[in-house]
């Protein structure tokens, strides 16, 4: 009985080296999912719509990616390729960490579909692996150990999906959102809630996207090297 075959995609060779060459290769199979992804959803991705992209047929395709859920994680570690990585770490792990979020935030706008696949099926591709080495490269001048800056890389990148997941729940709506400032501001001014009313008290106007993740980001870092001082 010959053995079966590995779960992992990754674990999968691309090709045996044997035969013509093939039509279509799983970097291509992944770039025309996210075209679909990118202006319909993810809901709208199917091998079949794959493969009316490729001009293939849907059971070819199968001979590259045996299951959608392989074709998932050939989307996220496609867009993992899009981060434009420094060389090196500079020595600042605040100033590096930065950057790293700003990185992360622009690619999860261009691809609205994307947090939520993130963080339900984390990416382990060769992309992904090289996004988690520069993170943890980043980190080391901090002195945690390895599976502790782990830890600290899900925070990071679980607070950066949350901030995007939000962005868009907003931009959807625009009146739910009109609704709940004006729900809480007459909590806040009930009196029973004292706590509240302080905090919109001090909060002032609501801040510009940009503004608010620059001050939300930092705080998880500091988090993150804080946790260094405990």
């Amino acid at each position: 009985m010959p053995p079966e075959a590995p779960e992992l995609i990754w674990l999968r060779p691309e090709r045996t080296g044997r035969g013509p060459r093939p039509a279509h290769s799983r970097d291509s199979i992944a770039a025309a999912a996210i075209v679909i992804a990118d202006a319909e959803g993810l809901e709208a991705v199917s091998m079949r719509r794959v493969a009316a992209a490729l001009g293939a047929g849907t059971m070819s395709l199968y001979n590259y990616v045996p299951k959608k859920e392989h074709l998932l994680d050939l989307m996220l570690d496609a867009a993992c390729a899009e981060y434009r990585l420094a060389p090196g770490p500079s020595g600042d792990v605040r100033a590096d960490l930065t950057r790293l979020g700003h990185e992360q935030l622009t690619i999860f706008r261009r691809h609205p579909w994307l947090p939520a696949l993130v963080v339900a099926r984390p990416g382990i591709g060769p992309n992904a692996l090289r996004y988690t080495d520069h993170f943890l490269a980043v980190t080391a001048p901090t002195g945690l150990p390895g599976g502790a800056r782990m830890e600290a890389m899900a925070m990071f990148n679980g607070f950066i999906c949350q901030f995007a997941q939000y962005e868009q729940t907003a931009a959807a709506g625009a009146k739910w959102q009109a609704e709940m400032v004006g729900y809480l501001t007459q909590a806040a001014m009930s009196g029973d809630y004292p706590h509240l009313a302080q905090a919109f008290a001090t909060s002032g106007p609501p801040a510009d996207p940009d503004q608010a993740f620059d001050r939300a980001l930092d705080r998880v870092i500091l988090a993150v090297l804080a946790s260094v001082a405990g």
